[in-house]
């Protein structure tokens, strides 16, 4: 499991090198590097609340035809083990528990024991090709694939352990010189384990823009995902963000989250900070 993990991280780091010296070769755009910090919590339909810290860096490359990123997160996870970050509410038999705690299922598959972990998150390549852009009309069009790399521990409940595999199509439309509508739909194949058995979702999200003017936009978005298990519930979010562009080089992104579903958290707030090279 440890070299299974460890090359899935050693692939992952040559992505990181590799993938924007081969951009720039055909499409000219710029490297990027963020940091942030995110903070959730929820009951997810039980009766303890689950709080997760999650700090992840990115990099990748952003250009007028393709870009890519890698994200490599570090989680701090309290609450019960059959909750799983990104998943939410699962069946998991993993007998480690949270954190090592002994077995994870007491009595009730709504009843498990507690526990903190922390450790390496699951890291997360993805490319998007950027297939139309049409200014006259105020068009776009992104196509992007995504692999989810299982090197969060499942042993602690920071994941599942497995890989995913995922596609997404995004639309965009200025509504005037300020308002842009955006929305798309992505499916997933979720990884499932001796212990946790997942099915592969659809999601789908929409929302709304506007520049502030000197750097500054404001959104919402709305999203939705199909239950990831049997024993699941669905997701429903709405999103409230803030971005301030300090100069060509320097961005800053904060949200507030709230959940409107069992397969969500309560509340989230976050914020990341974005160098272009």
């Amino acid at each position: 499991m440890k070299l299974r993990k460890t090359i899935q991280l050693a692939f992952v780091a040559s992505l990181i090198a590799s993938t924007a010296p081969l951009a720039r070769a055909t499409d000219q755009g710029a490297p990027y590097a963020s940091a942030g910090v995110d903070y959730s919590s929820g009951k997810y339909g039980l009766d303890t609340t689950t709080t997760i810290w999650d700090v992840p860096l990115k990099m990748g490359y952003s250009g007028s035809n393709w870009s890519f990123g890698v994200t490599l997160p570090y989680l701090h996870v309290s609450g019960p083990g059959n909750v799983i970050q990104g998943v939410g509410v699962v069946r998991n038999t993993n007998p480690q528990g949270r954190g090592g705690r002994g077995n994870a299922l007491i009595g009730t598959p709504a009843t498990y024991l507690s526990g903190t972990a922390s450790g390496m998150g699951d890291a997360v390549a993805e490319a998007t090709f950027h297939a139309v852009e049409n200014k006259h009309a105020g068009f776009a069009m992104d196509i992007t694939g995504r692999i989810k790399f299982g090197t969060a521990s499942a042993d602690k409940g920071l994941g599942t352990g497995q890989n995913d595999y995922g596609a997404a199509i995004d639309l965009y439309k200025t509504l005037g010189p300020a308002w842009m509508a955006f929305g798309g739909v992505a499916y997933t194949q979720l990884g499932s384990s001796t212990y946790i058995q997942l099915n592969n979702v659809w999601s789908a999200n929409t929302g709304v823009s506007y520049t502030l003017g000197q750097g500054n936009s404001v959104g919402l978005q709305l999203f939705y995902q199909q239950r990831p298990a049997d024993t699941g519930y669905v997701r429903r979010e709405a999103t409230l963000y803030l971005s301030h562009k300090i100069n060509d080089a320097w961005s800053l992104h904060g949200y507030l989250l709230g959940g409107f579903s069992d397969g969500s958290p309560d509340y989230g707030i976050g914020m990341s900070a974005r160098a272009s090279f």
